[in-house]
């Protein structure tokens, strides 16, 4: 298992999505899909975390982070930038077989869990929630992006819709 492979090919992807974001309307950094969910920006912050609190454990390395504690796009870009270069300088022999057990919190409750659960059944799943959810705020606001945009892999023609009027 190499974590960070996984998460550079969807950090790449949170790059061009907050790019296409800040292009449409700067404004829709603020904006949520409910009150009491965070707002996109702070859900790409949280998504990038993610990626760092996954794979730093797995490799042995203390966790580290590089969030700025600022809700900017340029704040958001530096810290994506930074776990990037990051992750790719982690080398693959560094993530252990069988994955090192992890103590960890989710909100307030403490979770103990074998590597392969946490990288698996925690870690990616958190990832891509908050992940999932620049995505969706985005749409929501109206930015034209589309399956592509989320995973790189999916190709459509311009204008297509599964929704047939």
């Amino acid at each position: 298992m190499v974590p960070a492979k996984l998460f550079l090919h969807y950090l790449a992807q949170l790059k061009q999505m907050l790019l296409l974001v800040e292009h449409f309307d700067t404004g829709i950094g603020e904006a949520r899909l409910h009150p009491t969910m965070f707002p996109l920006l702070q859900q790409a912050r949280t998504a990038i975390g993610f990626t760092l609190r996954a794979t730093c454990p797995l490799a042995g390395r203390e966790i580290v982070s590089f969030a700025s504690g600022h809700d900017s796009f340029a704040s958001v870009h530096a810290q994506l930038d930074a776990t990037l270069a990051y992750l790719a300088a982690i080398p693959d022999a560094d993530f252990l077989a069988p994955a090192p057990a992890v103590n960890t919190t989710a909100g307030f409750a403490g979770v103990a869990l074998d590597g392969d659960e946490y990288f698996l059944l925690y870690a990616v799943p958190n990832f891509f929630f908050h992940y999932a959810m620049v995505y969706a705020i985005a749409r929501q606001a109206g930015v034209p992006i589309g399956k592509a945009d989320f995973d790189g892999f999916h190709q459509y023609p311009p204008g297509f819709s599964f929704e047939s009027t």
